[in-house]
């Protein structure tokens, strides 16, 4: 039986997903009924009732659903001067987004910090971010894609994520794009 509607697609191949909000890693098979209910940041958000909850899948595993893998805007290869490479961390901190709330980590004010250090060769990143709630299982799958983006900036050699709890997150500190977003202007 459909559980999904017409918003129904069937997985062409096995795949794997992290499991919302816990976190853990899980394949899905072929032919598995999903829809999407969230695709932001290169990221997909499905409802899979036959697993029993939401999933995220990687935009390199977007085929599965009958999508095209994102292709990262290429940036030069030559190295971002300082103000640049601070921009260009903020731009791809914002293409991370938390698999249930569709607003940016930047613009939902989880990021308490960020440091570039210059190292022999390239650039080092160091952010600490935190989360909505601190039994969100979704801390590591957050920060990893992240690294992730910040890892594939022309020049950083390094980064580090670290999810942090001081001070805990308060709705105070989402910016009035993400209160828009939100609907709580």
């Amino acid at each position: 039986m459909n559980y999904l509607g017409s918003d129904a697609i069937t997985l062409s191949r096995d795949v794997e997903v992290v499991a919302i909000p816990a976190g853990d890693t899980l394949k899905l098979l072929k032919g598995t009924e999903v829809a999407i209910t969230q695709a932001l940041g290169g990221t997909y958000t499905l409802m899979v009732p036959t697993y029993g909850g939401l999933f995220r899948l990687s935009d390199k595993d977007a085929d599965a659903i009958g999508k095209e893998a994102r292709a990262e805007a290429e940036a030069s290869q030559a190295p971002l001067s300082a103000e640049d490479l601070e921009k260009e961390v903020w731009q791809r901190l914002k293409t991370c987004y938390d698999p249930e709330i569709p607003v940016n980590i930047v613009d939902l004010g989880l990021i308490y910090n960020m440091e570039i250090s210059p190292l022999a060769e390239g650039n080092r990143v160091d952010v600490k971010m935190t989360l909505t709630a601190q039994g969100c299982g979704m801390g590591g799958s957050i920060a990893a894609d992240a690294m992730g983006k910040l890892l594939a900036i022309p020049g950083v050699k390094e980064a580090d994520v670290q999810v942090v709890w001081e001070p805990a997150w308060t709705p105070e500190k989402i910016s009035p794009e993400g209160r828009t977003l939100l609907g709580m202007n």
